[in-house]
């Protein structure tokens, strides 16, 4: 087999429209160019999906979608601005830096940085 990329990735939401809003509004991810409720995040398309409208259990994203940004504590910095909110201080694991919040269905998303090889 030969994968070329990661296509999509899907973002279970309770609200279709409320989740498209907060990750163009807030995030800053260009629209889907189709028209689709989806936005572009440079490499993937993040498609949100309403579990609970096809008879699935909606269950958050809790291992997290790693956003690589240029500056963790810019970025960050940004995000308080806005009204977000972190989950503790930003880690600095020996090889890059992390911060934790969540978006409106509390699926985990991570600012990421690695800074060593």
């Amino acid at each position: 087999m030969d994968i070329e990329r990661v296509d999509f990735a899907s973002v279970p939401t309770r609200d279709l429209q409320r989740a498209f809003a907060w990750y163009r509004d807030v995030l800053g991810l260009a629209p889907d160019r189709r028209g689709n409720l989806e936005v572009e995040a440079t490499n993937v398309t993040l498609s949100f999906w309403s579990p609970e409208a096809d008879g699935e259990e909606f269950v958050t994203n809790v291992a997290g979608l790693a956003l690589r940004v240029p500056d963790v504590a810019a970025a960050r910095g940004e995000l308080e601005e806005q009204g977000v909110e972190f989950n503790g201080e930003t880690v600095d694991t020996g090889v890059c830096h992390m911060a934790f919040f969540t978006d409106p269905d509390g699926n985990t998303l991570i600012l990421h940085r690695r800074y060593a090889d």
